[in-house]
């Protein structure tokens, strides 16, 4: 076997798991809505890359660090999650699982469409995180997919902190383990449901970001991609389980970047999908899902 194509495969590889990081974040911010909620929100993905161009188009006519960067769009995709909670969950009934599932929907279209008409649907540039880069061996690492890996590794930590040793983790577990036990004892269950959608935001808002820096632009057409790899993301890791995302994220990353190398990026969707199905016939419940059964 030739060696550089080996090097090749590994440098690939290497590469797709540094950045499926971000995959792993979106990953995250759907699996946390269903863990908690029971339902699934589609226009996610569409908020997190609306919270990245926000800090872009709010930044454009001033130069500031990339770090201001993403802490705008950390704190525009929150509020973009914050009002995705009240359009589209807060009104409308829990007896209509369907109607909020639409309603997500529909989100997913108007922050798309808003993101073309106030853009004229030309992607806009990205600062990058840093320009160096490292060598080891033979293999090329970029400095600023190392940073987005990094970056993203913080905000898991964070999270998981946040979910395991803060009261707003605790309640968050509560509602989503028991949320009629969580409200008999004074748990507001809708100010928990809020909170939830204002940390995924934070979250998605960092994840586009961090898309950004990688690729180095923005485009409108970055919405529907990130929609479906955050729900393969999320079936492969297992509906409702963090770790599951996060190792999901990693892994479709890595095998994305590998197939777009042995095959060409025009074949590497198919591929995707295909991991996708194997797993929806072989593990079901994906890597870390609990198997529920009828009585």
């Amino acid at each position: 076997m030739d060696p550089f194509f080996v090097i090749d495969s590994f440098q690939s590889l290497a590469d797709g798991v540094l950045y499926g990081a971000t995959y792993a974040l979106i990953g995250l911010g759907f699996t946390l809505i269903f863990g908690v909620m029971h339902k699934i929100n589609l226009s996610y993905a569409a908020a997190s890359i609306g919270g990245a161009y926000a800090s872009v188009m709010v930044l454009q006519s001033v130069s500031a660090p990339v770090f201001v960067v993403f802490l705008l769009a950390a704190l525009a995709g929150g509020l973009i999650g914050l009002l995705v909670y009240f359009a589209c969950f807060h009104f409308i009934s829990p007896m209509h699982p369907l109607a909020m599932l639409m309603a997500t929907l529909g989100m997913l279209l108007f922050i798309d469409e808003v993101i073309v008409h106030s853009t004229n649907g030309i992607p806009l540039s990205f600062p990058a995180l840093t320009n160096e880069s490292i060598l080891i061996g033979e293999f090329y690492f970029r400095g600023d997919l190392i940073a987005v890996f990094l970056t993203a590794c913080a905000c898991m930590a964070g999270l998981l902190w946040l979910l395991h040793r803060t009261k707003l983790g605790l309640a968050t577990r509560a509602v989503a383990q028991q949320p009629t036990a969580a409200r008999l004892c004074g748990i507001k269950v809708t100010t928990v449901n809020a909170q939830l959608f204002i940390i995924t935001g934070l979250l998605g808002g960092i994840a586009g970001a961090m898309i950004g820096a990688a690729v180095g632009v923005l485009s409108p057409l970055l919405a529907l991609p990130l929609t479906v790899k955050g729900l393969i993301v999320t079936v492969i890791g297992g509906l409702g389980s963090v770790p599951g995302a996060i190792i999901a994220g990693l892994v479709v990353g890595g095998l994305e970047n590998l197939f777009q190398f042995l095959r060409g990026v025009g074949e590497r969707d198919i591929y995707v999908m295909f991991l996708l199905f194997i797993f929806l016939i072989l593990r079901p419940n994906g890597l870390f899902g609990s198997f529920s059964a009828r009585d």
